[in-house]
């Protein structure tokens, strides 16, 4: 959609005795530190005492757990596709500094035997989806991982997640490739894996992702302002009453509801974490755009809370008559640091060809445009309608394509549960995955069945003094709420 730009192909990580959270305290020499141009902070350079991906990534989400007073959390760890390269997304309430929400990338990467280097991106986590791009871009204008390259201008020590708010750079997804749709009219970036609906088009995408994610790009609804509706005129099937002069960040929770009305849908929860004006497309200012976008949780379905990363744009037009743009992306709450950047990444490659979907609606529109001037006030409302037809033709597959997602998501719901259950599992793995990684163990006391997380050293010499008191919880074992 917006030509931000891509997230850098070739990611490396790892890091010793970095603080994100203590603003002012120092990095060791072969760290370098500074400022994204548009927000948030970068760390890189060589780590010394690291000789595997697996030990850097452990040492440094180590130190984050003891400078912000909480060990953070993680996603699932990654690979990018085509290097040896492995990252994860973190978030951490940073207490230190006033119990600030922090969301971050940490990658590792092998740069001969023995050998590690790394770099750390983070800010806070309410802007950390629409600042990653620009920060991967800027990391690779300056680092250049195995080779001896000069520290960047305005390097520091400190970790302060505050950076000032300039232009963003551009990028590339790593891992990702284009899709162009069969009648040309939208391409966007894609994960490997992924999969656009074959009923995708009209300028209109409905993506698949690999774990239950769901991506719908360039939907239209069309609208109208309530002073228009005078007399015989009523509006179109589906056609949404709403003012024209709505501002899409104060009233995106209603639009939401708004657009499912539309589509014979009932309400559905919806929690927003946070709401901001964002740059409409390319080309868009000169039809006025006004584009919104947020960040939280939905259920659409009944199943459950999704992550929710979704941008909605106003388009203006005549007689009363207007559109709204949808894009949104759904994708389980427990990746929700990396879906909100994956997301951010495949919409900011979305590309319509305006030029060509215009083209068909004007050439379809013209001979009753024409015909709406010379007619009086009564015969206008009829053949606004009917160029209204004519334009929300040229969607009707995307349409259908956001028809069939909703089909498939009443089919699957037999499958709920084991739906939940794969969900658990994977939180259990996680967990798992970060206690190994900041070197700690789940012990259970035998007596009262309490569980507790403890540094590996503490749980030893727990279970060693008192074995049957006390003993070691497998992944499997671990308690929702208690151990995750």
């Amino acid at each position: 959609m917006y030509a931000l730009g891509r997230i850098f192909a070739f990611l490396l990580l790892s890091m010793v005795w970095f603080c994100a959270c203590k603003a002012g305290t120092q990095t060791p020499a072969q760290l370098t530190t500074i400022n994204g141009a548009q927000g948030g902070r970068i760390v890189y350079g060589g780590m010394a005492g690291a000789t595997t991906q697996g030990a850097a990534l452990r040492k440094l989400l180590a130190t984050v757990h003891t400078n912000c007073g909480e060990k953070p959390q993680i996603g699932r760890v990654f690979q990018f596709t085509g290097t040896n390269s492995v990252g994860v997304f973190f978030t951490v309430t940073d207490h230190p500094e006033g119990n600030q929400l922090l969301a971050g990338m940490v990658i590792a990467t092998a740069t001969g035997p023995n050998q590690v280097e790394g770099a750390m991106l983070y800010d806070y986590a309410a802007r950390f989806s629409t600042t990653v791009n620009p920060l991967l871009q800027q990391l690779s204008g300056v680092w250049h991982p195995g080779t001896a390259a000069p520290a960047a201008a305005g390097s520091q020590g400190g970790a302060s997640t505050a950076a000032a708010n300039t232009a963003p750079a551009a990028g590339s997804p790593a891992g990702m490739h284009s899709v162009t749709l069969p009648d040309s009219t939208a391409s966007v970036s894609i994960p490997a894996g992924w999969t656009v609906d074959p009923q995708s088009g009209g300028g209109t995408m409905l993506i698949h992702g690999t774990h239950g994610e769901v991506v719908i790009l360039g939907n239209m609804f069309l609208a109208v302002d309530p002073s228009a509706l005078k007399g015989p005129v009523k509006p179109l099937k589906g056609q949404i009453v709403y003012p024209s002069n709505v501002d899409p960040v104060k009233s995106f929770a209603d639009l939401i509801q708004q657009f499912r009305k539309s589509n014979n849908m009932g309400p559905a929860p919806i929690q927003i974490q946070s709401a901001e004006q964002v740059a409409p497309p390319s080309g868009a200012e000169f039809r006025g755009e006004r584009c919104a976008q947020a960040t939280g949780q939905v259920n659409p379905d009944g199943k459950g809370m999704q992550g929710m990363f979704r941008v909605i744009c106003v388009t203006p037009g005549q007689f009363g008559n207007f559109s709204f743009l949808d894009y949104v992306a759904e994708f389980p709450t427990s990746e929700a640091g990396q879906g909100n950047a994956m997301a951010a990444a495949i919409m900011n490659s979305f590309n319509e060809n305006m030029a060509l979907v215009s083209q068909r609606a004007a050439a379809e529109a013209a001979p009753h445009i024409a015909q709406l001037k010379q007619v009086d006030a009564q015969q206008r409302a009829a053949n606004q309608a009917f160029t209204a037809n004519a334009i929300n033709n040229i969607h009707a597959i995307g349409a259908a394509a956001t028809a069939r997602m909703n089909a498939t998501e009443a089919a699957n719901s037999a499958e709920q549960a084991n739906w939940e259950a794969s969900q658990n599992a994977n939180a259990q793995n996680a967990q798992g995955f970060s206690n190994y990684l900041l070197d700690q163990t789940v012990v259970q006391n035998n007596y009262t069945g309490a569980h507790g997380t403890q540094w590996n050293s503490a749980a030893d010499a727990m279970v060693k003094a008192s074995p049957n008191k006390y003993s070691y919880v497998n992944t499997p074992n671990y308690i929702p709420g208690t151990d995750y």
